[in-house]
């Protein structure tokens, strides 16, 4: 049973915001399982927007007080979920290498257990910038790759693929870094 006051806190803007971006997914995925010109625009749309929340409810957590336990446990485990998915769905159609994503989704897994262990040793666990970029990196590979179709001549695979190289060289760079920064709290 929710308490009123955990209702509140579920539905405050910046939650809602993640809410979405969880939202977001089954509809990103059913898109792409029937790819054609119009589904891989729309998904590119509704991604490109869950995306943008992934800025926002951040920004007004912190700017409104509204930082909750909710959005610092779910607010990772969405943009997991969206990147991931969106991963999955243009490699089950062959637009993009499987040796990359599961690179992308292997480090993902391995950090969000590192970042666990870090959380649980009551040390800071927020994103580095190499993991800002990372994010960031991964967001403009995928829209441009989710297109796929050529549209008024204009083809933007080459352009998604070189964002996707890109967002490959900071998924291992701040995976490493991560693992680098913390290695004295694996030690058992």
């Amino acid at each position: 049973m929710v308490k009123d006051g955990n209702l509140k806190q579920v539905l405050s803007h910046p939650n809602s915001l993640t809410l979405f971006r969880i939202a977001a997914v089954p509809v990103i995925v059913i898109l792409l399982i029937f790819p054609n010109r119009y589904f891989t625009v729309l998904a590119a749309l509704i991604f490109s927007a869950a995306a943008i929340t992934d800025y926002l409810d951040g920004y007004l957590a912190r700017r409104k007080g509204l930082v909750s336990t909710l959005g610092k446990v779910m607010d990772p485990v969405a943009d997991k979920l969206l990147v991931s998915s969106a991963f999955i769905m243009m490699t089950s159609h062959g637009w993009i290498p499987a040796w990359m994503v599961c690179i992308i989704i292997g480090r993902e897994l391995a950090v969000t257990g590192l970042r666990n262990i870090i959380a649980e040793k009551g040390e800071d666990v927020s994103a580095s910038w190499l993991g800002k970029y990372k994010t960031g990196f991964q967001i403009a590979a995928i829209i441009p790759l989710m297109f796929h179709y050529p549209y008024f001549g204009i083809n933007l695979h080459g352009i998604g693929y070189f964002f996707l190289l890109g967002a490959l060289v900071f998924t291992i760079w701040s995976g490493a870094d991560y693992f680098i920064r913390f290695r004295k709290l694996l030690k058992i």
